[in-house]
This record gives C-alpha cells, structure tokens and sequence, in this order.
C-alpha cells in the first residue's frame, strides 16, 4: 500500500515575505527558473506511467484514435515550437521587418494546428449519461479548469470522469491549449505577472454569479494543472470583491497545482492569533470550535487519553454546518492533491505548501495537502491522479458505476489503496503515550516557549478528505446554511 504525507495548512499572519507571488516579476522568474531545473529529473513523470489506463477511453494516454490524435498534433507543435524558441536569438541579425513577419507567420501558423484541439467555446458540460442533476444537488453547482495542453476532447474526458466519480454534472471553464511549450510559458506569465487570460475572466464571472445565487448553497471548485494558476488568481478577485458569507459557500479542490500561491484569510484576527500562538492548533487549520478553548482537551470515545482541540475540530468538519465555521477562514474549505514525482506538483504546490512555518522566505499556500508517495505518481488528470486517488469500480458487465469504495461491489474486489493509507496528523498533542516537545508561542519562534504533551495521531486519508465525502453523489453530512431536509431527505431552500 502506497505511503502518503498530510500537511495541515498554512498559518497567516503579519511577516513580511520575501519571495511571493508579491514580489518582483524578475525575482519570480528568476526562482522559477531555477527550480525549473533543480526538479527537472521528475519531467518524464508528467506523463509516467503509460499503463493501465484503468479508465478505460476516459484516460488521456488509452489507446484510442482520439487520444492518438491528440499526441500527433501536440508531438508536431512541440517540435516547430522548439525550433521557433531556438532560433528566436538568430533573429537579431535580420532586418526587422522580415524577424516580425516570420514571428506573426509562425504564431498564425501555431493558432491553425491548436485549432485542431480546440474549439470557440469556453463553456463545457459533462455528458448526461455520466451523471445527471437530481433533486438533492440542485444547491450545488461544480466547476472546473484544466491544466496544460488540454484540448476539447481531454477537455471532455476530464469532465466525463468527474460526473462519473461523484455522481453530479460538472461544468467545465476550458483553458485552450496553445501547444506543450506555449502553454508553459502561459504558465509563468500567469503566475509572475498575474495576467488573467480569457478563461479566467470568464470564470471568475462565472463563479461571483453562482456564489450570489441565492438558491445555491455550495460552489465546488476543481482546478488541475495550471488550472491551480488560474484558480489562484480567481480567488485573488474574489476575496477583494464578495461579502465573506458568500465566500463560505466555495469549496475548492486541486491536483498536481501549478501555483506560487493559495489565498484563504481567517476572518477574525483573534483566531489568526490563536493559530500563531499555538502551531499545533495552527497546523489543523482549526480555532479551538465545538466549543473548546485555547488548550482544552475533550474525552476520547473510548474514555482513555483526551483528544487534543486540533484533532476535535478536523473530526468535527464533518458535522459543521459548513466546513469554514471550523477553520474560520473566508472560503469554507481547499484541499491539494499531489503525487511527489510529478514535475508540475513539485514546482507548484510541494514547493510552496509544504514549507516548513520558520522559513520567512517563502509565500503562504493555505489548504490541507495530501501528498501520494511513490515512482509511479503523473501528472495527467484522469490517467494518473483519479485513477490512483478516486479508481471507478467495474459492475459484472465491466461498465464503470462510480468511484469504488467499501460500498461498491467491484467485479475485481480491489481496494481503494490512497484513501485506505495511514497519514500522521501533523502537530496532534495530548495522549499519555506522547513524548515532551517544545512548541513555540509565535510563527517563527521569536518569544513564549513553552511545552507539551506530543503524540502521533493516525488518520486514514478518508477520513481527513472532504471531497472523498462526494462521492457517488454523496454528499458530508451537514446541512447547508439557509437549507433545511424534508420529509424526503431532499435539502431545500429554507423559504420553499
């Protein structure tokens, strides 16, 4: 069974960050740059392993006439893209009219082959026959961003899979692929200079209107690859824009993130100095809820050693009414999802998340991440991450019925093995078995040491994950704000 790392999130706060997404651009690129090469020995793993495309034709590297299609045309852009960059600094020795026009002739020439992947529309829907909307669902709205080099057919396929996997109709915000190269250079415009492109315009509108929408209750927001870049700098809009009751209905959910940066404020400066004032509580992006206190403990089920607040309050999110009333934070909840050889994760979201809370030169990156261990973890969406962290399970005609688990009764009796591992829950205290630590009164240990009781806490990755809760059309087991059940169990508006 596959290892897996837990990190609880970030802790914001007054320090002044040297290098962040605030910083210089020529700062930024230079970082980029740099770690760029130092992580280049994952790159083969963008696309490792080729098999098994256990998705079956919902996977980007199944064989299929599609997918072939797909890396034909994009194995062809890579090629006239890396001549064009490679002949870029020969161009200084040719008159100037002649290097614009060859420039213009070769980007018509790059519009025409990625016209091949895409297509005009910006706005994709999952097919029907995946997942239809049911009455329980209709507070929700789900949405997602692609990654890199994705055209309308992956565009599909990546959608296809999410309605199959959590039984809801997703839609999808297409970010067009400009070929392999392009699009990595998108990337560092993107995330150095915080240009927003066209899809992200489009979906920050997209997703201020539905977190306005009164008949809405949760906006569920997906984000792969560069995607994480761009939903970045959606959430960067939001948080300036929206009221912070409408920001509590966002939940937001990425795999192998591509960002320098993940913003989620507390909403009170007296939680934000609890967190600061105790990093074990901090580390569990919890407030001391259910009622306890700053240092309180609340008697195990079982009647041995208290649980320590940190560890109370991640349990509890499964009853809150919403998951932001826990963490106190401005958007109700983000979780990462990463494998630690993917070469987009590693430059992205283990590199800026995982830091560890001494470190002044590094940018804040707020979210639970989970973090798959093991050769063997890409970078494709469907292929390598659903299939490792949400496999479909196989009915005994072996169609796929929806993401496997327990309940499931899957023809080849597998086992979810990522959602089944163990994580130590970091920074967990009480427990007679715990061992003396010294934990610090401020972020970065300036003054107030103090010590405490330290023990290791073991939790399954199910357990700890909120969008596991979804799927096959569940749901977690609170009611949404302004929502009430009826007699039918269906969640409604309160004023219906």
């Amino acid at each position: 069974m596959p290892s897996t790392r837990f990190y609880g999130s970030q802790i914001g706060g007054q320090s002044v960050i040297n290098y962040s997404y605030t910083d210089l651009p020529w700062r930024l690129f230079f970082w980029d740059v740099y770690y760029f090469f130092s992580y280049l020995w994952a790159m083969p793993y963008i696309l490792w392993p080729l098999t098994p495309s256990i998705s079956g034709h919902l996977d980007e590297l199944s064989i299929t006439a599609e997918n072939i299609f797909c890396v034909l045309v994009h194995f062809i852009l890579c090629i006239f893209q890396l001549a064009f960059i490679v002949a870029l600094p020969f161009c200084i020795f040719l008159p100037g009219p002649l290097v614009l026009a060859s420039i213009g002739g070769f980007l018509l020439f790059n519009k025409g082959l990625c016209m091949l992947l895409n297509r005009k529309s910006v706005e994709y829907h999952s097919d029907p026959k995946y997942a239809v909307a049911k009455p329980e669902h209709e507070h929700e709205q789900w949405i997602f961003i692609n990654g890199v080099a994705v055209g309308e057919h992956w565009m599909l396929s990546n959608l296809n899979r999410l309605a199959l996997t959590f039984g809801r109709p997703i839609l999808g915000i297409h970010n067009k692929t400009n070929g392999i190269l392009f699009d990595v250079l998108e990337c560092l415009i993107q995330r150095n200079l915080g240009y927003a492109t066209t899809d992200v315009r489009v979906c920050y509108a997209l997703i201020k209107e539905k977190l306005y929408d009164p008949s809405l209750s949760k906006v569920i927001f997906i984000l792969h690859s560069q995607g994480g870049i761009e939903g970045s700098l959606i959430i960067d809009w939001l948080l300036q824009e929206l009221p912070q009751d409408l920001l509590a209905k966002l939940e937001v959910y990425t795999f192998g993130n591509a960002a320098n940066h993940f913003n989620n404020p507390h909403r009170h400066v007296e939680s934000q100095s609890r967190a600061l004032k105790d990093p074990l509580l901090g580390k569990m992006d919890a407030q001391g809820s259910a009622g306890l206190t700053n240092g309180q403990r609340t008697p195990s089920p079982g009647g041995g050693s208290p649980e320590p607040p940190s560890l109370v309050s991640l349990k509890s999110e499964t009853t809150a009414s919403t998951p932001n009333k826990v963490s106190d934070r401005a958007i109700g909840h983000i979780e990462h999802y990463a494998h630690t050889t993917d070469f987009v994760a590693l430059w992205g979201v283990i590199h800026f998340a995982t830091s560890k809370l001494s470190s002044r030169t590094m940018p804040r990156f707020i979210g639970r991440v989970f973090l798959r261990e093991g050769i063997g973890g890409g970078h494709q969406f469907g292929q390598h991450y659903l299939d490792n962290m949400f496999p479909l399970a196989k009915d005994a005609k072996g169609g796929f019925v929806g993401c496997l688990d327990d309940e499931m009764d899957d023809i080849e009796k597998r086992v979810n093995e990522f959602m089944e591992s163990e994580v130590v829950v970091a920074g967990a205290g009480g427990g007679a078995n715990g061992r003396d630590v010294e934990v610090t009164g401020g972020l970065f240990g300036e003054r107030g040491r103090s010590r405490r009781r330290e023990t290791q806490v073991k939790m399954k990755v199910k357990e700890l994950s909120r969008l596991w809760k979804y799927r096959n059309g569940k749901s977690p087991g609170e009611t949404p704000p302004g929502l009430v059940k009826d007699v039918n169990g269906v969640v409604r508006g309160a004023t219906m």
